[in-house]
């Protein structure tokens, strides 16, 4: 709890930040009190937790250390934010009088290096914006998650973010070259721009991931790849079977191969995606070969040939998967049409993804889709894909709805949306897996953090507690709060 009043925190904001940027409109504080895990309230016009004091827009690392300062000082939680489309809670002001801190206007690209391969850019800067704008080089992030055209690169890097293109490029962790951060006690560290150096611990990973449970991220600098479409290879099957398509995923990246996307989906999801061309009760499996002409050639040759002693599987016009994937990204009007659909007609769709090894991804997926259709009531949809692969294992991307009836808004994310997680996170851990791939654990799975990290639990609240002793970053997030 804030030491000071709530006219007060204002009051200092204004003094270091000017009137301007400062807000205390009250929609804007019920907005940003939420991230889209309370869509349904949202939707409904309901906000459950604490409204912030104030929100603040940032223009430079040297303000953020003295906002940052002053809160530390007085012990005011406040949450880091930059693209606002978070969907794990961790965005939720989850203590009274809170202070949003939003980089978005640190907007500035400051280096496109071709020569070195890596643009430096501040935290703010809008990844679909920045990916236009060297695509049009010849360049590309190579990262795009499906919310790209709403990310913005702070949040991408704090969240551990993850792209549709993975296999080839790797996640956020993979592309980051340094960056610079701005701790509570208003400390500036800047990370510096190398290839590899093993001095010590690979300290970008306190940074990376950290939800703003530690840090305020400022700039980011990551690696650049050449941007060749043309070369585009894609690839698909239909199948009977999820066990098969695993077990197909998994030969490809045994023997070796980096398609930019290698994507399983069950029959439900695949339903929502590829139903104009696929027959009903159908899985789809399919890649995308991507990079030099020679390369993504050769890999599709090679996929094939593995692919065709599985006789089960019927390839698929690869023009299909072309055409499904130009689609796939959402942005401000899908957003806004989904929030029209809720409310006519009160169901709702979710997702929670979750990452095992090979040898277990099956039991998971189908462990936790029989339990839910089992034990939450009015199901509409329970299904999944596959999207991003790894030599040893994969993801698995749980999609759900569900009709919200008689619940008032505020009743629905504890009859319906936790206890999906619940039961998710449960199967994950009864089989090994990881509770999280790539959203974050926020402060919906926050809860299971001492599951997931079983004895290495010691090393991640020593870094909460070294980095934050006062306890003012983004609480709730990453370690749950303690009544």
């Amino acid at each position: 709890m804030a030491m000071i009043s709530r006219e007060k925190i204002v009051e200092g904001l204004v003094e270091i930040l000017g009137t301007e940027n400062v807000i205390t409109d009250e929609q804007v504080l019920k907005d940003s009190s939420i991230d889209r895990y309370r869509k349904y309230e949202q939707c409904m016009g309901v906000y459950t937790q604490p409204i912030p004091a104030a929100v603040i827009y940032v223009h430079s690392t040297e303000e953020v250390a003295e906002v940052l300062s002053f809160c530390n000082d007085n012990q005011i939680n406040v949450v880091p934010r930059t693209g606002h489309s978070a969907i794990e809670g961790g965005l939720e002001t989850s203590l009274q009088d809170s202070v949003v801190i939003d980089g978005s206007q640190m907007n500035k690209v400051l280096k496109v290096d071709r020569y070195n391969m890596q643009v430096t850019c501040q935290c703010g800067v809008p990844l679909q914006e920045l990916d236009d704008m060297l695509r049009e080089q010849g360049l590309t992030t190579g990262h795009s998650p499906q919310s790209k055209p709403l990310a913005q690169m702070g949040g991408l890097v704090a969240t551990r973010s993850i792209g549709q293109f993975s296999t080839l490029y790797g996640g956020i962790e993979d592309m980051v070259v340094g960056l610079e951060a701005v701790f509570p006690n208003g400390k500036i560290c800047r990370i510096k721009n190398v290839p590899r150096r093993a001095a010590g611990p690979d300290i970008r990973n306190i940074i990376i991931g950290n939800e703003g449970a530690l840090c305020f991220i400022t700039e980011v600098t990551v690696k650049l790849f050449k941007w060749q479409p043309e070369n585009n290879h894609y690839i698909g099957y239909a199948l009977d079977d999820m066990k098969l398509g695993f077990d197909c995923l998994r030969e490809v990246m045994a023997e070796g191969y980096k398609p930019s996307f290698a994507r399983l989906y069950d029959p439900a999801d695949a339903a929502g995606h590829f139903s104009h061309f696929l027959e009903e009760g159908k899985c789809i499996l399919i890649w995308m070969c991507e990079g030099p002409a020679g390369i993504t050639k050769a890999m599709e040759a090679g996929i094939k040939e593995l692919m065709s002693k599985h006789p089960e599987l019927e390839e698929v016009d690869p023009t299909l998967i072309e055409k499904w994937y130009e689609g796939l990204n959402w942005g401000p009007e899908q957003i806004a049409q989904e929030r029209e659909e809720i409310i006519a007609t009160k169901n709702i769709g979710i997702t929670t993804e979750v990452s095992g090894s090979w040898d277990n991804i099956y039991e998971i997926y189908k462990t936790a889709c029989d339990r839910i259709m089992e034990e939450v009531p009015d199901m509409t949809l329970m299904g999944g894909h596959s999207s991003h692969s790894y030599i040893n294992g994969t993801n698995m991307y749980f999609v759900y709805y569900y009709n919200v009836v008689d619940c008032e808004p505020e009743e629905e994310i504890n009859k319906y949306h936790n206890p999906i997680n619940r039961i998710i996170c449960e199967q994950v851990i009864k089989y090994g897996g990881s509770i999280v791939h790539h959203h974050g654990l926020g402060k919906a799975r926050a809860h299971y953090v001492y599951d997931e990290y079983g004895s290495s639990f010691y090393m991640l609240d020593t870094l909460k507690k070294a980095f934050d002793p006062n306890g003012i970053m983004n609480m709730g997030t990453l370690i749950p709060l303690r009544k």
